[in-house]
């Protein structure tokens, strides 16, 4: 794999750390800023929407800026919104924070992922994808458990401080790595951007898939501490089992993509998340059982993410050959719109309902992700025959 994609996944640690690290900080923000535990969870759906915004429309309108200057930029952006995190004097000041940080994910998983394919023979790509959001999975083995340590012992504040550091070097890793002369297709007009919505199912496929997960990963923070009893200082120790079993979870899911095929491949990962959901609703009350189904979670958890994500890379390739780099930003703001509306509704659930609703109904919508992938599926075969 060329060396480009240790940059590529630089960043995506440092972008990682700072999307995911607020899930072992919610009860510490909450406290801090003498707020509830649902509007912590909503820097978590705010974060998201500035990735569904800045993913499609940010993209586009770089759609003539040289790759690597869009790279630098946007770990330019990343590095000032965690300085206005840590500087925060209010919660809506840390929500403006939020959406910046936002901003610069949804660009660079946009470009990124069309980047990371273009350096690799095509029966590689989904491999590459999942080497690349590698540094979201690193992130959450090693940036999440540090940072939410770090706001347990310093405040919250210094884990910001702390992210903004390793943006610093990510922002190097780039400067220094990533070619100068990438691959890059003209820009496509506005006509051609707009036909990527064709592929609306797909989208639809994503949000719903990654949403289920984020209705109850938000609040894996208080369900350990409420319901299975962990103390706040276990948290962190937690978020690191969780992490290891991502990152090897991550890399199967590219290879189980690539040798399955993505359909096939996000059947069964989706199938395994519902089934794992559901267990937890009645797993969590025990110590030892809830690690262990977090375990197991983990292990599926971003297993998805180059699936849906190579699977819109060819659709776009195939149908919209002028727009996929829009095509795939659509589909990271749809990953972001999931997790926006997944943290909202289990906010709702909880201020209605209890914590560990969260992971029944999480179950549920992980079978509705389930029959669009079958659904979109059949329509491909049925295209196919057609063409054929």
């Amino acid at each position: 794999m060329p060396i480009a994609l240790l940059a590529l996944t630089l960043s995506a640690f440092a972008i990682g750390t700072t999307e995911f690290v607020i899930v072992g900080l919610v009860p510490i923000i909450a406290q801090d800023l003498s707020i509830s535990l649902p509007s912590a969870g909503l820097l978590v759906s705010l974060h998201a929407v500035g990735v569904a915004v800045g993913a499609p429309v940010l993209t586009a309108l770089t759609g003539r800026w040289p790759r690597k200057h869009v790279l630098l930029a946007l770990m330019s952006l990343f590095v000032l919104g965690n300085l206005l995190a840590w500087m925060a004097p209010s919660y809506s000041s840390l929500i403006t924070a939020r959406i910046l940080t936002g901003l610069a994910h949804g660009v660079f998983f946009s470009i990124g992922s069309t980047i990371a394919t273009g350096l690799v023979s095509k029966d590689k790509e989904a491999s590459a994808i999942a080497i690349m959001f590698t540094g979201l999975t690193v992130a959450l083995v090693t940036g999440v458990p540090l940072g939410t340590w770090i706001g347990q012992h310093f405040g919250w504040r210094a884990t910001f401080i702390a992210v903004a550091g390793l943006g610093v070097l990510a922002l190097i890793g780039s400067a220094l790595l990533v070619p100068n002369n990438l691959k890059q297709s003209p820009p496509a007009r506005l006509s051609q951007q707009l036909s990527v919505l064709t592929q609306l199912l797909v989208y639809a496929m994503t949000a719903v898939g990654y949403g289920g997960t984020f209705t109850v990963f938000t609040f894996l923070a208080p369900i350990l501490e409420q319901v299975s009893g962990f103390e706040t200082g276990a948290i962190g120790l937690i978020m690191l089992v969780y992490g290891f079993s991502v990152a090897v979870g991550n890399i199967l899911g590219g290879k189980l993509a690539d040798n399955l095929g993505p359909i096939r491949a996000l059947s069964i990962i989706f199938s395994a998340l519902a089934f794992i959901l559901f267990i937890f609703t009645f797993t969590a009350a025990n110590p030892i059982t809830s690690v262990l189904t977090i375990l197991i979670w983990g292990a599926f958890a971003f297993d998805n993410v180059p699936g849906l994500q190579v699977y819109v890379v060819q659709l776009a390739q195939k149908y919209t050959p002028h727009a996929v780099d829009v095509a795939s930003g659509l589909n990271i703001a749809a990953f972001n719109i999931g997790i926006a509306l997944g943290s909202l509704l289990g906010g709702l659930i909880i201020e209605d309902m209890s914590l560990m609703d969260t992971s029944w109904v999480g179950g549920s919508i992980m079978i509705l992700a389930l029959m669009l992938t079958r659904l979109s599926g059949s329509l491909d075969k049925y295209s196919h025959l057609k063409m054929a």
